[in-house]
């Protein structure tokens, strides 16, 4: 049973930094993309950063800069370094997983991230 549990979020105030995890129960080498999504209240989810088996990584235009994904496989763990965040960063954030097997996702509950003005 795959299960990814999110981390990390909270109220940070604007010009600060946070850092998600997302901790899988099984091997994050099982994964062939991983990535983080979020949706802020009326919005639909959307695509922040996402990083692949072979290490690429891509950015939604709204973060490059400013987030890096990473992933620790000794850990099973991703991570979602935000840096500068602003508050239209405000969203709840969840990590979605690709298994390589059979390409089903694989998501977390989320976590809120709230960046005040």
């Amino acid at each position: 049973q795959v299960q990814l549990v999110e981390s990390g979020g909270g109220l940070v105030q604007a010009g600060g930094s946070l850092r998600l995890s997302c901790a899988s129960s099984v091997s994050i080498t099982s994964f062939n993309a991983m990535g983080w999504y979020r949706q802020a209240p009326g919005k639909q989810r959307e695509l922040v950063a996402s990083i692949f088996s072979g290490g690429n990584t891509n950015y939604a235009d709204t973060v490059k800069g400013r987030f890096t994904i990473s992933r620790d496989s000794a850990k099973n763990t991703v991570y979602l370094e935000m840096n500068s965040l602003k508050p239209e960063d405000t969203a709840v954030y969840f990590c979605k997983m690709t298994w390589k097997f059979s390409f089903r996702d694989y998501w977390g509950q989320g976590t809120q991230v709230t960046v005040s003005s």
